[in-house]
């Protein structure tokens, strides 16, 4: 089965980095499209960045755009998120995420999140 586990997390000061791991198993991860999400308590989960299955396409929300890069390592199976200039208003849990159609159904995969705190 399709499992997403992320890892990097932690606390960081104001204009630090960090940089988030996501390790893949159950699906051949070289052919899907990657996502990392945020969510704050109270809010919904937002997307943050995505790439498509061979890494020659990202896209972000402005709000990250020229600060983070994400990244994928094919044959680690493993999908990165380069987080740079971090602000408070970054702090959030960061989810790593996937998808795939069963005919018409899409189903949405999610790893257990990791929490970003940035604050001095």
């Amino acid at each position: 089965q399709v499992r997403l586990v992320e890892s990097g997390g932690g606390l960081v000061q104001p204009g630090g980095s960090l940089t988030l791991s996501c390790a893949a198993s159950g699906f051949v991860f070289s052919t899907y499209a990657m996502s990392w999400y945020r969510q704050v308590p109270g809010k919904e989960r937002v997307l943050v960045a995505s790439i498509i299955s061979t890494g020659g396409s990202t896209n972000y929300a402005d709000s990250v755009k020229g600060r983070f890069t994400i990244s994928r390592d094919n044959a680690k199976n493993t999908l990165y998120l380069q987080m740079n200039s971090l602000k408070p208003e970054d702090t959030a849990v960061y989810y790593c995420s996937t998808y795939r159609y069963r005919g018409s159904m899409r189903y949405d995969y999610w790893g257990q999140g990791t929490q970003v705190t940035v604050s001095s």
